[in-house]
């Protein structure tokens, strides 16, 4: 299955005019533009996360990046993501990580990533 890039962009754009609420929209943005240009979003989901003291909520963020150099943004995607500081109003990124990579060569060189990400509500 292809995804095309330039319509999860149109996808993010046509939720920000409706002004749809919650940090899940900032938080898949801003994983789109880390990973670049070539990345595909295939999937995204959110589910609370409480403990004593905190309170938000957990990502997980399914990307693919089909051909050579789009394989190659992703494995950057990669290294770059447990380091990255966020961004995100109102939200601390308490904890990124790649949680599945699948390399395939099928029809071509493809890479997917899932990436699971912690939100914490801050103030």
């Amino acid at each position: 299955m292809q995804i095309d890039s330039d319509a999860n962009r149109e996808m993010i754009a046509a939720l920000r005019r409706e002004n749809v609420r919650g940090p899940w929209l900032q938080l898949v943005n801003a994983v789109l533009v880390l990973a670049g240009p070539h990345a595909e979003l295939l999937r995204h989901s959110e589910r609370p996360w409480a403990s004593v003291t905190f309170a938000g909520s957990r990502h997980t963020v399914a990307l693919a990046f089909s051909g050579a150099e789009s394989v190659a943004a992703g494995e950057a995607f990669i290294a770059a993501l447990p380091d990255h500081e966020f961004s995100i109003s109102r939200q601390l990124v308490a904890d990124a990580a790649i949680t599945a990579v699948d390399h395939t060569l099928t029809q071509g060189p493809r890479l997917m990533v899932e990436a699971e990400l912690l939100l914490l509500e801050d103030g």
